[in-house]
């Protein structure tokens, strides 16, 4: 599955080697890891939870708990999103800036870039580049590896792009 629009792998590297996010996921029992984002993220953070839209591809959202301004929740099993989370190693992996690696891609879907990874699980887990506070949004195993996860981004960009300015992130790992 190809989500992205085409581009030219080197043109990734940059923002791929620039980007900063986190790993985790939520298990069944809806509950998720919530992040700690710094005094620079918190704030922008706090912005995103304000405008995420209420229904993410034609899911309800429905928080996980513990309830937290830096997730958020759509559906049962849960489409996760997480925001102010730590870079995740294949977010500045070289193989990944080059195209090699089978597991993990970044692209663009309506003016947001991502890293794509696949899960040992056969579940995707996304995260953005190239903006001030790194999101991350997980999906369940129904909708990992199907068109839906397009759908996913594309309800979640205009979000991202109104509340989490372009540009460098803190650099915690």
């Amino acid at each position: 599955m190809n989500i992205f629009r085409h581009r030219p792998l080197g043109l990734l590297a940059p923002a791929l080697l620039i980007a900063v996010a986190g790993c985790s996921t939520a298990d069944d029992g809806g509950t998720v890891a919530v992040p700690t984002p710094d005094a620079k993220t918190a704030p922008i953070c706090r912005d995103l939870e304000k405008v995420l839209p209420r229904k993410v591809d034609g899911r309800s959202r429905q928080d996980p708990d513990p309830r937290s301004a830096y997730t958020a929740g759509w559906g049962s099993p849960a489409i996760i999103l997480r925001c102010g989370i730590v870079r995740p190693p294949k977010m500045v992996d070289p193989k990944v800036a080059l195209g090699q690696d089978p597991d993990a891609i970044g692209g663009g879907v309506n003016g947001v870039e991502w890293l794509m990874e696949k899960e040992d699980d056969g579940t995707w887990r996304f995260t953005t580049s190239g903006r001030r506070a790194y999101v991350q949004v997980t999906l369940p195993k129904e909708l990992s590896g199907s068109d839906d996860s397009a759908q996913v981004l594309m309800d979640l960009a205009t979000a991202v792009k109104k509340a989490v300015p372009e540009g460098l992130a803190s650099m915690r790992h």
